[in-house]
């Protein structure tokens, strides 16, 4: 299970404070609040919409248009672990300090597809470990 987003909260990620990782987002916290400051703090975030999923190709499919994923995305594990540490299709004029995945609904995913939420899991784990020594890191969040 992955841990709660350590005090200071999103804003010790986003500041650096608190090292990039895969969190569960507090409930306190909000999709337009995580969204609006991540942006305030020049992070580039997407959100990826997990409600009515509940299998591994759906998963793959939300993942695809939400992460505006690019066309060569073959809609497998492993292509989703190619796109998370190729971020070039990603990157836009000027410079990010960081990227901000937030997975709404990750819970109820988690508990109609566990297998599935436990590998997208680890892929995510892997892609955060990638970037994390980068100028540019990777955070996923958890919701």
């Amino acid at each position: 299970m992955t841990d709660l987003l350590p005090a200071p909260g999103l804003t010790g990620l986003l500041l650096g404070t608190t090292p990039p990782g895969v969190y569960r987002l507090p409930p306190t916290d909000t999709t337009p609040r995580v969204v609006s400051l991540a942006a305030e703090a020049d992070w580039r975030g997407a959100t990826l919409h997990l409600g009515g999923v509940t299998t591994k190709t759906a998963f793959l499919e939300r993942c695809a248009g939400d992460l505006e994923f690019p066309e060569w995305f073959g809609r497998n594990w492993d292509a989703l672990a190619d796109c998370l540490t190729d971020l070039s299709w990603w990157r836009e004029e000027g410079k990010a300090r960081g990227y901000l995945v937030l997975a709404e609904e990750w819970t109820a995913f988690r508990k109609a597809s566990p297998k599935d939420a436990r590998t997208a899991e680890a892929i995510f784990g892997d892609a955060v470990d990638y970037w994390a020594e980068a100028e540019t890191p990777l955070a996923v969040l958890l919701g």
